[in-house]
């Protein structure tokens, strides 16, 4: 079974609510809330990728020592087994909107279970609701 290694952040904003994303039409698991990130290109570092693909994604700049790696998912697909570290993000220059049309909300942990999500990003709530409340 292939090994996907992707990356993805919870962005924090400064009233401690999380960020996400949802998945546009048209792409696997469309419709379903997601933390923001991406793939991680062959030989590219983890924190590369995803202050890349945060970029590409929300028009934000991070610095590296701006992600605080929390946890991450490990769960088998049908036809791949996915690897996600999730980083915690609270500083970030510019303002963060959809680049790729894909609808964003900020949402407060404890409701993060309220919107529905890829069976990887679900089990990355507890560690974030440990951290922020």
């Amino acid at each position: 079974m292939k090994l996907l290694l992707v990356v993805a952040a919870a962005l924090i904003d400064t009233d401690g609510r999380v960020l996400i994303a949802r998945r546009p039409a048209g792409k696997p698991l469309a419709g379903l809330w997601e933390f923001p990130g991406g793939k991680v290109d062959p030989g590219e570092r983890p924190e590369t990728a995803l202050i890349r693909e945060l970029a590409e994604e929300l028009g934000v700049e991070v610095d590296e020592a701006c992600l605080a790696p929390l946890t991450f998912a490990s769960h088998a697909y049908e036809d791949f087994h996915l690897l996600m570290p999730l980083y915690v993000c609270r500083r970030w220059r510019g303002i963060v909107h959809g680049r790729d049309a894909q609808a964003l909300k900020w949402v407060r942990p404890q409701n993060l279970r309220d919107y529905p999500m890829p069976p990887a990003d679900a089990p990355l709530i507890p560690a974030l609701l440990d951290l922020l409340e």
